[in-house]
């Protein structure tokens, strides 16, 4: 079996994020220094048994650091850092989530998650800078992400729900956070901004971005298929941008197996010959926008 390092080091860093320990402390454990457990994270060459070592510490299966097998990852800020890696070289994102699409959200989008993160751990008294910590990490990643989409303009085919996005105008971007009114109502406007946008995008049809609306259901769980010239990964999310990291429990899947691939999707492919698209697609949106009620 040949050793791809450069994704080992991947994996050993989104492991790393998804364990909360801090890179000394893993660096100190397993005996080097910092700076050289952030060579083993930019794909310098490690040893199998240093692959062991660290498996052991992560609490995960060697065989995880090696990508081989399902990845599972029950804290955000390990999932999200996942699917950032696998973006930068996916080709077409094909992402069946009900809700918002996050890589074509708008920079207000990330300024609103940001005051309501901050208030929520402005309330969490002796956890707020643990809290805290938690959402920069995932905001940055989050950011990340977008700005890789901005450079390499990935295919992107996303389905969304009527009654998901009806949930996001009435009670705006975020979802179980207890926020002033002030920021509450930043959140309903910037929810408004983002479903217009997409509105726009669906009447434009700009090449390479595609919006399905499903009208009569929501799915009742979220995937991405993301496709590379060599490669294909299946991801499986219960995380959602809109709730605070620290709220969030679930155990978030990502796998290359073949079986999974194809199940899920056929499983798109049937959303996506149900969902209304272009011009139509966008009369049904923006009928829900008429019908949101003033933010008082």
């Amino acid at each position: 079996m040949s050793m791809r390092f450069t994704e080992i080091g991947q994996q050993l860093r989104a492991y790393r994020l998804e364990s909360g320990l801090r890179a000394e402390e893993i660096a100190a454990r397993l005996g080097v220094s910092r700076a050289a457990l952030y060579r083993y994270e930019k794909g310098e060459v490690i040893k199998l048994d240093t692959i062991k070592r660290l498996a052991e510490l992560l609490k995960i299966s060697p065989l995880s650091l090696l990508g081989i097998g399902v990845e599972y990852y029950n804290r955000a800020v390990g999932y999200f850092e996942r699917v950032r890696q696998i973006e930068e070289s996916a080709d077409q994102i094909l992402q069946l989530s009900g809700g918002l699409c996050y890589l074509t959200t708008s920079d207000a989008y990330d300024s609103a998650l940001a005051d309501a993160f901050d208030e929520a751990a402005e309330q969490a008294g002796p956890d707020r800078v643990a809290m805290r910590s938690m959402a920069e990490q995932v905001l940055g990643i989050l950011q990340s992400r977008k700005r890789m989409y901005a450079m390499r303009r990935p295919g992107i085919i996303a389905m969304i729900s009527l009654p998901t996005i009806q949930r996001l105008l009435e009670g705006g971007i975020v979802s179980g956070i207890q926020v002033s009114d002030r920021v509450r109502r930043i959140c309903r406007d910037v929810a408004i901004s983002e479903v217009e946008n997409i509105a726009n995008l669906m009447e434009t049809e700009p090449m390479g971005l595609q919006f399905g609306v499903l009208t009569a259901w929501e799915p009742s769980s979220a995937f991405t298929i993301l496709r590379a010239r060599d490669r294909v990964s299946l991801a499986i999310n219960p995380f959602r941008t809109g709730t605070h990291p620290s709220a969030q429990t679930g155990v978030a899947m990502i796998t290359g197996a073949d079986e999974a691939i194809a199940a899920h999707q056929r499983v798109a492919e049937a959303s996506w010959r149900e969902a209304v698209k272009g011009p139509a697609a966008a009369v049904k949106l923006r009928q829900l926008l008429g019908a949101v009620s003033p933010v008082a």
